[in-house]
C-alpha cells in the first residue's frame, strides 16, 4: 500500500491489437525513456508484434541482451507484453552476421551498449530478403539512415553516394575481406545501377 503522500502507480495499459501496427508503435513510445533510438526500436518491435518485417526472436539478440535493451529504452514495459515469434536465424549464416557486426563497430573505439545492440540488430536484418529497412520492420528508409548516422557515423559517412544500405554494407564487407569483384569500372555505368541505388519503396 502506498503511504499517505504517495500516489499509487498507474496500471500498465492493455496491449494494442496485434493487427494495428501504428497503435503498437505509439503504445511502445508511451513507455520510452527518451533515448532517440527508442523511436526506430519501437517501429521494429511494433512490426514484429504484428507479423511484419523479417526479424527473429529478441530482434536477433540473446534473451538477456534483449531484456537489457527493453529495460534501457522502455523501462516501464514488462517483457511479457512482447510476444516472440519462434523464428530463428539460419545457423549457416552466423559467421556472416558476426562479420557485419564487426564492420559496424570497427570504427568505434569503445562501443556503447546501444551501439552493440543495434549492430547485432542491423546485421540480423541483413539476413532478410527485402530492403534492409523493411526487413528490420522500420516505417521508411529515412528511419534507417538516421539510425546509421546516429550510431555508426563512420560507416554512414562512407555511404556518400546513398547506396541502398544492405548493398552498401555487403560491398564494404567484401572490400574489407579483399574479395570485392564488381565487374563494372564505376557504378554510374553499371547495368545493375538500379539494384544498388534508387528508391527503396
Amino acid at each position: 500500500m502506498p503511504g499517505p503522500n504517495q500516489a499509487a502507480a498507474a496500471p500498465l495499459a492493455a496491449c494494442p491489437s496485434r493487427t494495428r501496427v501504428d497503435d503498437w508503435r505509439q503504445w511502445l513510445l508511451g513507455h520510452a525513456a527518451g533515448d532517440p533510438n527508442a523511436r526506430p526500436l519501437a517501429s521494429m518491435l511494433a512490426s514484429q508484434q504484428c507479423g511484419r518485417g523479417a526479424m527473429p526472436d529478441w530482434l536477433g539478440l540473446g534473451a538477456a541482451e534483449f531484456k537489457a535493451l527493453v529495460a534501457h529504452h522502455f523501462p516501464a514495459l514488462p517483457l511479457s507484453a512482447l510476444q516472440q515469434t519462434g523464428c530463428t536465424l539460419d545457423p549457416s549464416r552466423l559467421d556472416e552476421l558476426d562479420e557485419l557486426v564487426r564492420l559496424l563497430l570497427n570504427d568505434i573505439a569503445r562501443p556503447s551498449g546501444n551501439q552493440r545492440w543495434l549492430a547485432v540488430i542491423v546485421a540480423t536484418g541483413c539476413m532478410g530478403s527485402d530492403h534492409l529497412w523493411q526487413d528490420l520492420g522500420l516505417w521508411e528508409r529515412a528511419e534507417l539512415s538516421q539510425l546509421m548516422e546516429r550510431n555508426f557515423p563512420a560507416v554512414a559517412q562512407r555511404n556518400d553516394a546513398d547506396m541502398k544500405w544492405k548493398r552498401f554494407l555487403y560491398k564494404q564487407l567484401c572490400e574489407t575481406e579483399g574479395i570485392y569483384t564488381c565487374r563494372s569500372p564505376s557504378c554510374e555505368v553499371c547495368v545493375d545501377y538500379h539494384v544498388c541505388f534508387g528508391p527503396e519503396n
